[in-house]
């Protein structure tokens, strides 16, 4: 039996990489992590998109990124649209190491499934300018995790070169489009009152401006 555990959000991107599981393994489960941030709306989203897909979700709870606080994802004094304040050259959205913790943890949560295969929606096309996102990234955290665990978990990502108008007809393909529109949440102002045509949002966060510019390209 093929399983796979999908690094879940409840975003536009990993709900696209969740219907791109549920279509490729025999058994899916996601995994989902508390942070402190300010947009914990997605919290719900996926927990509400893993019970309409019927799979099983994880929340895992991490206090230290409150304590760290070096985020405008979870300092609400901060403004998302400016650089980050430590690392001037990248955005304020910007969590320093926040993706290897989470893969890390998912590779030990995946070692006690017994799973062989981790799904994450990291993209280096159309993205904020993380370089924890970067497919060179992702190949070395595989080598270091299956090196000190003696495992062979793959990181398997399908949205690493995808724009994000691709990712939209992904998620068209996969058939969760709809849930993608409906119930998905990235908006980092945790705006999930006001619907577009792309789904909710604040209209005005880099991130809502990102998901728009990529359904209007999709629908051109």
């Amino acid at each position: 039996m093929s399983r796979a555990l999908v690094v879940f959000s409840g975003g536009q991107d990993s709900t696209t990489c969740l219907g791109w599981a549920k279509n490729r393994y025999d058994y899916v489960e996601t995994i989902t992590f508390d942070y402190g941030q300010k947009h914990r709306i997605e919290i719900a989203q996926a927990r509400k998109i893993a019970q309409m897909l019927e799979v099983k979700n994880t929340l895992l709870t991490l206090d230290a990124f409150s304590q760290l606080n070096d985020s405008a994802l979870i300092d609400t004094n901060l403004d998302i649209s400016s650089a980050h304040r430590t690392h001037t050259n990248l955005p304020a959205s910007f969590v320093p190491n926040r993706n290897a913790i989470f893969f890390t943890l998912s590779h030990a949560f995946s070692q006690k499934q017994g799973i062989e295969h981790i799904i994450v929606g990291v993209n280096q096309t159309d993205y904020s300018g993380y370089p924890d996102c970067r497919e060179d990234f992702m190949k070395a955290l595989e080598v270091a995790l299956n090196l000190g665990s003696e495992s062979d978990i793959k990181f398997i990502y399908p949205l690493i070169h995808l724009t994000k108008a691709q990712t939209f007809a992904l998620s068209k393909e996969e058939g969760v489009l709809d849930i993608v529109l409906q119930e998905s949440h990235t908006c980092y102002n945790a705006d999930h009152l006001h619907r577009f045509e792309w789904g909710y949002g604040c209209d005005q966060c880099p991130a809502c401006m990102l998901r728009k510019k990529g359904w209007e390209e999709f629908n051109s």
